[in-house]
This record gives structure tokens, sequence and C-alpha cells, in this order.
């Protein structure tokens, strides 16, 4: 039987955490901590697991389940060119610029989105989960779909930047705050790997993952769910203005420099001098998302002008 074109989306997007180091050579792959990552049932995943051992990505071992192949490390292609990983899912991106850019109301139906973008049942489904997902749409009470506030102007996405200035250097100098070495650790591996081989291969959203999963499992540190959950908060809410931007490679590049010497602070103890260099980064983030500002203020001026 044929794979569905939802395992095989799946199976891509799990290549991609494999080449982007999240998922790291010999991991055991869990069904239902993927089904739950995706929004979907474990069927799914399981079939996608199935595609992947057939390509040589992974394999069965008896009685413990599917691990990642410890040479799985030089798998960058995706499995299928024909089922796109979320992350470029091409449909979501056009339902996302809508939003972004006024042309759809706050407040929608599944017929009226299915008509405006040709769309399946099963295929909006995918699109609204993920939107879900990824904090910018709820579905209604009773019938319909609401999307959320996001970052939708220049204005807001400095804001949410002067707002990170604030909380996550702090959150390093809360009374509770502990070193979890699992989290430095895996963060180290991921930054370098990103810096070895995958900035000028993965997708532009990976990249904009990465970072953000950075930020996030530090302020986890902590031990105040309040820091983390308003940075998850706001990390959705800039997340699409993110997506519609140009990645600056160059700068990314930078920015993994940045985050392995915050990490090197922070094992090194020295934790005051790690929240001043995490101020430090994400002011010069903010100053390097100038293009981003631009190209928003471009677009609205071109809207205004017709």
């Amino acid at each position: 039987m044929a794979a569905s074109p939802l395992a095989l989306k799946i199976a891509n997007e799990i290549t991609l955490l494999v080449t982007s180091g999240e998922i790291a050579a010999g991991e055991h792959l869990r069904a239902q901590h993927l089904a739950d990552r995706f929004g979907v049932s474990r069927q799914p995943v399981r079939d996608a697991f199935q595609i992947l051992s057939e390509q040589g990505l992974v394999e069965l071992k008896e009685n413990r389940g599917f691990f990642v192949k410890d040479t799985a490390g030089g798998v960058v292609e995706p499995v299928s060119n024909e089922a796109k990983p979320f992350e470029v899912a091409n449909d979501y991106q056009r339902l996302a610029e809508d939003w972004l850019t006024d042309k759809i109301p706050a407040e929608v139906t599944e017929q009226m989105l299915r008509e405006r973008y040709d769309l399946t049942k099963a295929q909006l489904n995918d699109i609204l989960m993920r939107a879900a997902r990824e904090g910018w749409a709820e579905r209604k009470q009773g019938y319909g779909w609401r999307f959320l506030p996001v970052a939708k102007t220049a204005e807001a996405f400095e804001q949410i930047y002067r707002f990170r200035m604030l909380i996550e250097p702090a959150a390093m100098l809360e009374p509770e705050f502990r070193l979890d070495r699992a989290i430095i650790d895996e963060q180290r591996r991921i930054q370098m790997r990103m810096l070895e081989t995958d900035i000028e291969r993965l997708p532009a959203e990976r990249l904009l993952h990465n970072g953000a999963l950075f930020h996030e499992e530090l302020i986890k540190m902590s031990n105040n769910p309040f820091f983390h959950l308003s940075l998850v908060r706001v990390n959705r809410m800039r997340r699409l203005l993110e997506y519609r931007s140009r990645v600056d490679r160059s700068r990314t590049v930078r920015q993994c420099q940045e985050h392995l010497a915050i990490l090197d602070l922070l094992q090194q103890g020295e934790i005051v001098e790690a929240s001043f260099a995490m101020r430090r980064h994400l002011g010069g983030a903010l100053s390097k998302k100038s293009p981003i500002t631009w190209s928003w203020s471009q677009h609205a001026q071109e809207n205004q002008s017709r």
C-alpha cells in the first residue's frame, strides 16, 4: 500500500529533525511524543517510521522500537519531493500571509477557507491544526475558527524584543535558577551542528525554530514557569512575521556563536555574566532585524498607496 501524504510529511519532518541535530543519531523515536508534536494520531507516525526504515534512516530493534541509525548524520535528502514538511507548506504560508496583511477577517468558517484556498477538508484541517499549535488560531465554541493577535506590525515586533530583553536576562537571576546539564549539553549539540553543517542547507523555518528553542530551554532553568510561558507566547506571536522575512544566514552564524558563548558562561557558573551576555545578544538581534522592519514598512506603504 502506498504511503499517505501525511505519513510522507511526517517522515520528511523527522528527517529534518535528524539532520538539524534536534534528534540525535542512535536516539529512540517515541511515536506518542512525535504524534503530540505534530498534532496527529500515532498511526501516521508509525507509518513514517516504516518509510524511514526503508530509506535507511532508522532501524527497528526487536522489542525496543525504532531508533535513528548511528550513521544517519549524513542523511540530508527528503524522502519525497512531493510531500513537503510542515514548515514549508505553501498553503499554510498563504493563509498566514493573508492574516498578516488583513486580507481575511479574524473569525472565519472552514467552508470559507476551503473555497478561498481550494483545499480539501483534510488539507485545511492540517493547516488549521498547525496554526493552533503555533498559537495564532483557535477553534470557536460550536462553529468556525478565530485568528489570534500576532506581531503584525514592526512596532509590535520591536516591543516583543524589548520585552524579551527584560525577562530573559532576569530569569537567570531568579533565586530558584538552577543549571540543567542536560539542557546545556543538548543546546550545545544543536548549535554546534548548525555551525558545522546546517545553516546553509536547512529551511529558514527550522533555523528560526532552533533559535527559539535555545531561548525557551534556557529560560526553563529559572524554575519560574511564568517566565517560560511568557516567552513561549511571545515567540509564537513573532514567528509568523519572521517566517515571511528573508533569513540572514550570516547573522545566524553569529547568533550560534553568541549562543555558545552564553552556554560557556553558564557552564562555568558565571551566571551574572551570562545574564549580561543574554541582554547584549538580544539587543544585537533587535538591531539586526531592521531589514524585517524595513520590508514590513514598505509593504504597508505599498498597501496604502493602492
